[in-house]
């Protein structure tokens, strides 16, 4: 998931940072996808690292959420269904990122990592990675709610919901959000319909593509990458 959709679900969606920003919220007219900075040789050797080894660790959402993956966004407008592990915000292992993301299929296409902006006064070093190619969002708090019980198997749910941190905070401990703080701040009705609720802590965070791109790994879109009709639709 890209930090600037991510950040700018949040910015609409609390009123003023992750999810995708929907397809009716962009400008009608978008420019042709840009290609990325070449990669470095030290990020050639990173790049080559995790588009090897985590389709083999994580070939499927099941496998994800399996290894602590949360969904939390709907699919966005490059094809991306993201999944958060909330413990590897500070990315330490290039085998746990932050977050991974899948198509439609179930295919994984991508991974974010991270870094809390409060534990990099000098700003992001992860990896040999251009510093420049991170991005930095401000924290929120996304959640997902269900129809009907959460945790039951048939029930709807809604993806890609976030409120910001100092509007949560007049309810509850940002740091420890709880679905009887999204009640008491009127978001939600029942706590019962929270499936997921999670601080987005504020980071700097790059994102890459694991399946090819003609337009090189770091670039924001993949033009083999094809998003479904239901890219941006809330229930999914």
């Amino acid at each position: 998931m890209n930090v600037y959709r991510c950040l700018c679900l949040a910015a609409f969606a609390a009123v003023l940072p992750c999810g995708a920003l929907r397809a009716a919220d962009m400008p009608s007219a978008m420019p042709a996808p840009t290609a990325a900075p070449a990669a470095s040789a030290a990020e050639a050797a990173f790049l080559a690292r995790i588009m090897r080894e985590l389709p083999e660790r994580y070939p499927t959402p099941q496998r994800a959420i399996a290894a602590g993956y949360v969904r939390f966004t709907n699919e966005d407008d490059t094809g991306a269904i993201s999944y958060v592990n909330v413990r590897a915000w500070d990315t330490t292992d290039p085998d746990v990122p932050a977050q991974v993301w899948y198509d439609v299929k179930g295919r994984l296409i991508g991974a974010d990592y991270s870094v809390r902006v409060a534990d990099a006064p000098n700003g992001p070093a992860l990896f040999s990675i251009d510093p420049k190619r991170f991005g930095r969002g401000g924290a929120h708090i996304h959640y997902v709610t269900c129809t009907g019980m959460a945790s039951s198997p048939s029930s709807m749910c809604t993806y890609g919901k976030a409120v910001g941190a100092k509007r949560y905070a007049t309810v509850g401990d940002i740091d420890h959000p709880t679905a009887e703080g999204l009640v008491k701040l009127g978001v939600v009705k029942d706590a019962a319909e929270v499936k997921t609720v999670f601080l987005f802590p504020a980071i700097y965070d790059v994102s890459i593509w694991v399946v090819k791109n003609p337009l090189g790994q770091f670039a924001e879109h993949n033009p083999d990458v094809v998003p479904s009709a239901s890219a941006g639709k809330e229930n999914m």
